[in-house]
């Protein structure tokens, strides 16, 4: 199988978040407001932008959005900003304040963030259409009225940046499904898009297993859209109604701030106040009992599939076999310092440097060795799925008991169908709860923990 790698257009967003908060930010100093701590208010109205930006779907701006949306997202933005913005006299008890000079900085926050957002929107549909770039390559499966009023959508709105590739009919002689599945790899397509009204459940289900298991984003378009879960997401491209099979809350941007901005904190601090002491005790500890390195390095597949390097403290004797093999119950390659770090998951703290370097997260679903995930993905069905997000430390399956050896495929089956449930349904209470049910699985000691 040839699976999706890196695509940066997911940045885009983040990035506006970014200069959004920048924005907030540097404007707070042209104004005499009369502050009693300048840093603690701009700790809090950034705190606030991203609360009320996350409630507000502020930036959940599509290549496909109308303009005429973008209006009400601004001013429900600035109107629930604003009312943050005087709360803080009264919470924070700052009767010093002027209101005048908040009102004025309100004003400005208001005209830079609207021209910056118009302005981007404007250059970024140019980039597309004028320049072509941030495309992405589609398919369309099916042809009817609405189909062919997509592929119009997409042949006449260059602004998108989609680039409509090929088009499938079941009406076709020698139309097959499999026959789409090889195109698509060939061409490298980046989303297919189906008329539900012209597959069948089968073909349905077999385009909805091929797209997982290969890292396309599959979006279908309905008959009627009554008969639908309201919890799919319902998108329109210009007027064309377009449904998206599983929604991911970490494809947001804003949720990706988030938890990335976790990441480096918590990152930081276990590498300050653990591993800087830590460290060199067992460095000492692992090279007087065999000779080799302290630490290990081993390829595995992230986020889109690709390899990074995977860090750890060596708990097993040098051998050429430790890149294909995986740990088993009384292995005599693991060293006597290698069983108690293991135990206690010592041995996978080096991997918070992978999570401050961006490859790891501190809790999402456990990184294989790539030639483990190979054959996974061969066998398993939707393994591929664990690839949508960044690989964690930790992750739901490891601490509902799914960590360690795969003794049979029934044990690596669970461990998907967990880090599914992890990806679609995300949050930072998650993770928390993750962390605090490893650190105390940690300390009691695990069964598989070997």
């Amino acid at each position: 199988m040839d699976y999706k790698k890196g695509r940066y257009s997911n940045l885009i967003r983040p990035l506006f978040g970014f200069i959004d908060l920048v924005i907030i930010n540097m404007a707070v100093f042209y104004f005499e407001i009369n502050l009693k701590s300048v840093y603690a208010f701009c700790l809090y109205i950034s705190i606030c932008w991203i609360i009320i930006a996350v409630k507000n779907h502020f930036y959940e701006i599509h290549r496909y959005t109308r303009l005429i949306k973008i209006g009400p997202l601004l001013f429900r933005q600035i109107v629930f900003f604003a009312i943050a913005l005087y709360a803080y006299i009264g919470f924070f008890k700052q009767p010093l304040m002027s209101r005048l000079a908040l009102g004025d900085y309100l004003l400005l926050v208001f005209l830079l963030i609207s021209v910056f957002k118009f302005l981007t929107i404007f250059l970024l549909k140019k980039y597309r259409s004028v320049l072509g770039g941030n495309i992405r390559k589609v398919v369309v499966i099916g042809n009817n009225e609405k189909t062919r009023q997509l592929i119009e959508t997409f042949n006449t709105r260059l602004d998108f940046g989609y680039k409509f590739d090929a088009q499938f009919s079941i009406k076709d002689e020698g139309f097959t499904i499999e026959n789409c599945f090889d195109y698509i790899i060939e061409n490298d397509i980046d989303e297919i898009y189906f008329s539900v009204a012209e597959l069948s459940n089968n073909q349905i289900n077999k385009l909805k297993d091929f797209a997982d298991n290969n890292l396309r984003e599959l979006k279908f378009i309905p008959d009627n859209k009554e008969i639908y879960s309201k919890k799919l997401q319902y998108e329109y491209y210009n007027y064309i109604p377009v449904l998206s099979l599983r929604v991911i809350p970490l494809q947001e941007p804003v949720s990706q701030f988030i938890k990335r901005f976790f990441d480096i904190l918590f990152s930081l601090f276990v590498i300050v106040f653990v591993l800087s002491w830590l460290t060199p005790i067992l460095a000492i500890c692992i090279k007087l009992e065999s000779k080799g390195p302290v630490f290990f390095k081993q390829s595995r597949n992230g986020f889109n599939y690709q390899e990074f390097d995977c860090y750890k403290f060596r708990s097993m004797t040098p051998n050429k076999d430790a890149h294909l093999h995986q740990a088993t119950k009384g292995d005599e390659r693991i060293t006597k310092v290698g069983v108690f770090i293991r135990k206690t998951s010592m041995d996978e703290l080096p991997q918070f440097f992978n999570v401050l370097f961006g490859d790891m997260s501190v809790v999402g679903p456990r990184p294989h060795m790539v030639s483990h995930t190979n054959m996974y993905a061969q066998r398993i069905d939707k393994f591929m799925v664990r690839h949508f997000v960044k690989p964690g430390i930790t992750g739901l399956a490891q601490v509902s008991g799914f960590r360690g050896e795969v003794e049979k495929d029934d044990d690596i089956v669970s461990r998907v169908k967990y880090d599914i449930f992890y990806i679609e349904n995300w949050s930072l209470l998650l993770d928390v709860k993750i962390i605090l049910q490893t650190v105390t699985n940690a300390i009691k000691g695990e069964e598989k923990a070997y």
